[in-house]
């Protein structure tokens, strides 16, 4: 253990962003700390991470729903690594709950919330007195653009993800804690080939046509790739990013039009 390595911890580490996330974290030099539900895709995500880069990478069954798990989770990367520096906030289901008013399934959305706003509220409670008696540390949070648009009501969700993100940076700020939110844009991961597969089938068109549909309304035409997202976190945990606060940061190539003062 070296206690001088600069160490981060990253939620919903069995997929989705998150390795891409990891692997550029890796790059800037920090151990990583992998962490969701399911071992055997966690333990699949590591290996694979091992084998390109070359600082350690450990995972770490927890529970974004139990904040029991989630202290637990943080009790072992102190005692594995000696410090906690990063908190990559990222757990979150990805089945997004929408619909007419009468037909939502209440129960479901606030599940739904209970796993990413909660979720997210729980790692932060358990790493922050770590990161307060190291004199500082970083926490980012994945939201989502949903939260800027009423296209579907699990969008709730990210709102409250960057409310929360204001309210710590301002708590944590006087203890050398950085707080943001990062929202991705369409990026490319297998789940977006699986859901422009099932609007092409919907439809009656090719993967290709909505594709192609999905990228005029970008103005870099062409979507996000996981690595840029991975680089924006790297930049609020490093160095160059230790002025920066309270912010909700997009990384979608234009595709958000709204102008936010």
């Amino acid at each position: 253990m070296n206690s001088d390595q600069r160490v981060a911890i990253l939620t919903g580490g069995s997929g989705g962003l998150v390795p891409a996330i990891a692997e550029e974290l890796a790059k800037a030099g920090f151990d990583i700390v992998l962490t969701a539900r399911g071992h055997d895709s966690l333990a699949a995500v590591a290996e694979s991470l091992r084998a390109r880069v070359g600082t350690p990478i450990a995972a770490l069954v927890s529970d974004a729903r139990d904040a029991a798990s989630a202290h637990a989770l943080t009790a072992r990367v102190l005692d594995q690594f000696g410090r906690i520096d990063v908190l990559v906030n990222a757990a979150a289901s990805s089945t997004p709950i929408g619909g007419a008013i009468e037909e939502v399934d209440v129960d479901a959305l606030i599940a739904d919330v209970n796993v990413k706003v909660g979720g997210y509220m729980r790692y932060a409670q358990a790493v922050v007195p770590a990161m307060k008696r190291q004199g500082g540390g970083h926490i980012v949070n994945i939201g989502g653009l949903t939260g800027r648009s009423s296209d579907t009501l699990s969008g709730l969700r990210n709102a409250a993800v960057t409310h929360m993100t204001k309210v710590l940076a301002d708590q944590l700020g006087p203890s050398g804690i950085t707080v943001n939110t990062v929202n991705p844009g369409i990026t490319r991961t297998p789940h977006l080939d699986e859901l422009f597969a099932e609007m092409a089938e919907e439809r009656g068109t090719t993967r290709q046509a909505i594709e192609e549909e999905f990228i005029r309304d970008i103005p870099m035409r062409r979507f996000v790739n996981p690595a840029e997202l991975g680089m924006m976190v790297a930049f609020l945990a490093g160095p160059g990013g230790a002025a920066v606060t309270g912010q909700a940061l997009t990384v979608d190539g234009g595709y958000t039009r709204g102008i936010y003062l």
